[in-house]
């Protein structure tokens, strides 16, 4: 029985090219751009790799001041002092890293000036951190504790201003400063990874930095499990109470929060102050855009279909007059459609991969690694199985309740 239904749905399949032609391209088109955008955001707020601990740990980019007796607010990135003074101390966090954000800098070497970004960081940052080392080593926390002119640079940014030459111990000149290379790392997208350049948080050329509440810093908090992290959330809304300013007639209440990577990213997005940084909402929102983003295309499926089943009705009715029943027609119908569906998500899974080999190749997002894996694989067949029903179902039920004289008539 099945094989005749497959051997049925071919058949269907090849005297209407056109009909099936556009319905497959609406689930391929669909699918790609839902698995391309799921493993972009997988990536970025779920990664592995470099960030592959992310799970254990919370980030800060912002501080918020304000006075209980006046309506002033200020808020901004962080400053090195508090991160060494108030974060670092932290007993639920295991380690804390204390970063810049990459800043560009013109790069001279070999009579050429490029312009690369650039990050500041302890020693701490190359723990939380997995970087592939390809070559020599990380600077350490001696190196950042005697200031030592040192730099890490990633895979391109070596070839670049070494061509064809041994990189470790070249030295180069970056915001008119000397660095000499001790390590080349693979290259790396992920916010907290991303740079061209690495230098010890000590090199810079003022010590000012150490002497501020705000900044241009991010700090890094890793627990020692996941399960550590609502109690490092609330130490870091209990320590925000304790920061005193140099003037306190200017500030005197501090808020700042620890968030995952997705509630980094809505908190900055929404500009949202709850504790979760409107991560739920952000989500809910995600979730409905795809749903509607499905809806489309399926609706537009069930019009497809109700004319390419209407066609069909003398054989529909035929089969009733032989004794087939609704289920069985409903049955055979919605097959037909799912095989459609699975057929045009095996062309999109291909086509997906496709895009994001194009979209690591192309630089439009610079060192992009992303790939399909099977939790997007996962979800694609399951988005692919939904297009299959809600698209069949309804135009075959329609169909299969005629009354047989009516349908071989063709009357719908």
């Amino acid at each position: 029985m099945f094989r005749n239904y497959l051997l049925t749905a071919w058949k269907v399949f090849m005297r209407r090219k056109l009909f099936t032609a556009i319905n497959l391209l609406c689930i391929v088109l669909t699918l790609v751009v839902l698995m391309v955008v799921t493993a972009l955001l997988q990536n970025t707020f779920y990664p592995t790799g470099v960030e592959g601990k992310s799970e254990r740990y919370l980030q800060m980019i912002m501080v918020q001041s304000s006075h209980t007796d006046k309506g002033g607010r200020r808020s901004g990135t962080l400053g090195y002092k508090l991160i060494e003074q108030y974060l670092k101390p932290l007993k639920h966090a295991e380690l804390v890293s204390a970063a810049t954000f990459p800043m560009s800098v013109s790069v001279y070497q070999q009579n050429q000036v490029s312009s690369l970004l650039m990050r500041h960081t302890d020693a701490e940052y190359w723990k939380i951190l997995d970087f592939t080392v390809l070559q020599g080593r990380l600077y350490n926390a001696d190196d950042v504790a005697q200031g030592r002119m040192v730099a890490v640079l990633n895979a391109s940014t070596a070839r670049l201003l070494f061509p064809g030459q041994p990189y470790l111990g070249q030295k180069f000149s970056a915001g008119g400063q000397i660095f000499t290379v001790i390590g080349v790392v693979k290259d790396e997208m992920h916010v907290n990874a991303f740079s061209d350049i690495w230098a010890p948080v000590t090199s810079q050329p003022s010590t000012d930095y150490k002497t501020k509440l705000f900044g241009g810093f991010v700090a890094i908090m890793m627990a020692r499990s996941p399960e550590d992290l609502p109690a490092l959330r609330k130490e870091i809304m209990a320590v925000a109470k304790t920061v005193q300013y140099d003037d306190p007639s200017l500030f005197n209440v501090t808020r700042m929060w620890g968030d995952s990577k997705l509630a980094l990213f809505s908190r900055t997005l929404l500009n949202d102050q709850t504790e979760d940084g409107g991560a739920a909402t952000l989500l809910t929102w995600i979730m409905v855009l795809m749903l509607l983003f499905m809806a489309l295309p399926a609706l537009n499926l069930v019009n497809l279909n109700i004319g390419r089943i209407l066609e069909r009705s003398s054989e529909i009715g035929v089969r009733k007059a032989f004794g087939a029943t609704s289920r069985q027609l409903v049955g055979q119908l919605v097959m037909e459609n799912v095989l459609l569906c699975l057929i045009g998500g095996a062309i999109g899974l291909v086509l997906a991969a496709g895009v994001l080999w194009w979209l690591e190749g192309s630089g439009l997002i610079p060192y992009l690694q992303v790939h399909l894996n099977l939790a997007v694989f996962g979800y694609g067949l399951l988005i692919t199985l939904v297009f299959g029903v809600l698209s069949g179902v309804i135009p075959a039920w329609k169909m299969s309740r005629l009354a047989p004289v009516h349908a071989l008539k063709g009357n719908a």
